[in-house]
Formats: C-alpha cells, sequence, structure tokens
C-alpha cells in the first residue's frame, strides 16, 4: 500500500486529507477486535465531499486508516488537548471510549508504523507546502475533517456544524481566519471558532505565517452531508451539494487572499 496520495494543483491552497483512508494492513487489521474492525471513526467521504470544488488545489491524502497511525497526532505522542478525552497516535479506543483491539501494539510497533506511515504522509504534504510557497511566495494549508456531532466521550451536546481551528490564531495569518469565520456565519449552519478543535497536530506543526505558510483546519459535522452518522455511512447528495457551495466560497477566498499575504511571484 501506497500510504499517501497527491494530486499536484497549481494554486496557493492545499488540502490535507489525514483521516478518509480506509486501508488496514492484514496483519493490523487481524489484531483489531470487532468493534475496532468497524472503522468508524473515518472521516466518511470528506474527498469526495471536497472533489472538485477549485481547479487548482492540491491535495494530500493518507490512504491509511488511523487506527493504523494517526496523522494528525503529535509524532512524539504528547496529547494535543491535555486534560481532555482524546485519542492517541496509535489509538487504544474508538471516540466513544471503547477498546478497538484485540492485540494492542507496543512501543517498537508503534514507532515502526510511525517511519512506515506518518512519516511519508508528513514528508509528502511538507513537500507540496515548499513546492506551493515557491509558485506563489505563499502557501495555505487548509484541513479538512468530520466527525459525528455526538460524542459525550468527547464532548458535551451537540457539536456546530462549522468548526474552525486556528490554534487560537497563531497558524494562520487574520484575514484568513477571518474571512473563513465570515462565510461561515453567513451560512445555514452553526458555527463556532476554536472550539472544542482548535487545529490538530497538522495544523499547529505547519502554521508558521512569519514563514509565509498558513494553516487552517476545518472539522465538519458529518450530520451536514451524511444521512445518518451511522453506518453505512450514506453520502447524502442534497445535503452536500447544498454544503459544497460553502465550502467552495472558502477555498475560492483562501485563494484570492494569497496575493496579500506576501504571494507576489
Amino acid at each position: 500500500m501506497n500510504p499517501v496520495s497527491v494530486v499536484q494543483g497549481s494554486g496557493p491552497v492545499v488540502l490535507g486529507l489525514p483521516h478518509t483512508g480506509t486501508d488496514v494492513h492484514g496483519d493490523i487489521a487481524a489484531r483489531l477486535n470487532e468493534n475496532g474492525r468497524k472503522l468508524a471513526d473515518t472521516d466518511w467521504h470528506i474527498d469526495r465531499l471536497y472533489a472538485g470544488l477549485h481547479p487548482d488545489v492540491t491535495t494530500v491524502r493518507a490512504n491509511f486508516h488511523r487506527y493504523v497511525i494517526d496523522a494528525n497526532r503529535d509524532p512524539a505522542g504528547e496529547s494535543l488537548y491535555p486534560g481532555q478525552n482524546t485519542t492517541t497516535l496509535v489509538p487504544l479506543t474508538d471516540f466513544d471510549g471503547v477498546e478497538i483491539w484485540d492485540d494492542p501494539p507496543d512501543a517498537a510497533e508503534i514507532d515502526a508504523r510511525r517511519r512506515e506511515f506518518h512519516a511519508p504522509y508528513h514528508a509528502a504534504l511538507g513537500a507540496e507546502l515548499a513546492r506551493v510557497r515557491d509558485l506563489h511566495g505563499v502557501a495555505i494549508l487548509y484541513d479538512c475533517h468530520s466527525i459525528r456531532s455526538h460524542i459525550p466521550f468527547l464532548f458535551e451536546g451537540t457539536l456546530p456544524d462549522f468548526n474552525v481551528g486556528t490554534n487560537d490564531g497563531t497558524s494562520c495569518a487574520p484575514e484568513i481566519e477571518a474571512a473563513t469565520v465570515a462565510i461561515c456565519a453567513a451560512a445555514p449552519y452553526t458555527s463556532v471558532l476554536n472550539g472544542r478543535f482548535k487545529g490538530g497536530w497538522t495544523t499547529r506543526h505547519y502554521g508558521r505565517p512569519a514563514e509565509n505558510i498558513h494553516a487552517i483546519q476545518m472539522e465538519l459535522a458529518q450530520s451536514t452531508y451524511l444521512t445518518d452518522e451511522a453506518t453505512p455511512w450514506t453520502y447524502d447528495a442534497a445535503k452536500s451539494a447544498a454544503l459544497r457551495s460553502y465550502l467552495t466560497s472558502i477555498l475560492t477566498e483562501l485563494a484570492a487572499l494569497a496575493p496579500s499575504l506576501g504571494g507576489s511571484r
């Protein structure tokens, strides 16, 4: 299995897709328990949702499932949200806190998975951000995510539809944050900035505005585009069409902002 797929575009925006992959090596899959084999915490159909929204974006997609190793976690294993329930670099439970392994990986295997899967994904993502910045003088990473809107183990109540994360404004220029928030606020969806999801390791690691690399995370509630937030995780064409129009506006606006952010090449 190739751990990462890249489609190069000519514009300043790079889409990160760390959690849409469903590939699990046979030996790893055999060690998952019945609950783990459901792969319930996938960012279902996010690659399909964003496909074709903008002709010039670059996409970097992890093909492996997050239960193999989570491409949006610190490779050193540090928690993104200290004091809150979350999943680890190689998750031991699902988002409901239920165990997913019959035979959990030990430290040596986690290190091997880090080298085989996590590192190649980020090598590809880093290379594309560098390539795009060389082309435009600036690169904007838009990290694409989705999650069920009701997960008591992770958060109380119902998650807003649009969850924008900029690590409390540090991972991107204020113009990027403001433009994204304005489009979300004008849409017929609920939204929040830097709420439960402030941006994962990808956003925090790559977001270096002083170096002309900006990063922003979009965590969508799956109720916005799935028929039901449960198996078989059906992509809802009507819901998705409505949502895609606003996502298109966001990507178009971010690309248009690039020249004012130092992108003058």
